[in-house]
């Protein structure tokens, strides 16, 4: 008697592989460098350059998540833990936190990190007008954000690294809730 496989095979990275990558990842980069071990240490400026960037980064996709959450409200439940964690990794990075979003009710509804970058430089500004695709917007934004903080991790130091690797390993989360995930 034979033993039949699953009929459907899923599609995309499985969870776990995903945490093992992200885990591998901080391990990595936690293990390398330190204080005296010279190069990038000595380097603050290029470090607080870095820093910055990611808070602008964080607070322009923080804003794509305000629009398409304004645009969508029946996506809000959906995206408002994601938003929120958003909005914290600018805080993370500097980015000067504002009045709480959760306290003040929609993000539309509060000056907060996200407002602040919901303006003209965060891309076209444009919706997509179904769900799906607007998750998909919100989706190809965090790919590309973390694929370019792990190219980064290369050229940082140590604790910036770290952080930088864990709020990657988030943005990679953040896709796979994006594209896989039933909501």
């Amino acid at each position: 008697m034979s033993f039949s496989s699953s009929p459907r095979l899923p599609s995309g990275p499985r969870r776990r592989s995903l945490l093992a990558s992200a885990a591998g990842a901080a391990l990595l980069v936690g293990c390398t460098g330190g204080p005296g071990s010279g190069g990038k240490e000595d380097d603050p400026p290029a470090a607080d350059r870095a820093r910055a960037r990611a808070a602008r980064d964080s607070e322009g996709l923080a804003g794509r998540y305000a629009t398409v959450m304004a645009a969508h409200p029946g996506l809000a439940e959906r995206l408002r833990p994601l938003h929120a964690e958003v909005v914290r990794h600018a805080e993370a990075f500097g980015a000067v936190p504002s009045a709480s979003p959760e306290a003040s009710g929609p993000p539309e509804a509060s000056p907060s990190v996200s407002a602040r970058a919901a303006g003209p430089g965060d891309g076209s500004g444009a919706v997509p007008t179904t769900e799906k695709d607007a998750l998909a917007l919100l989706a190809a934004a965090e790919r590309e954000l973390a694929d370019r903080r792990a190219e980064a991790l290369l050229e940082v130091p140590g604790e910036l690294a770290r952080l930088l690797a864990s709020v990657t390993a988030a943005g990679a989360a953040h896709v796979y809730l994006l594209t896989e995930a039933d909501g």
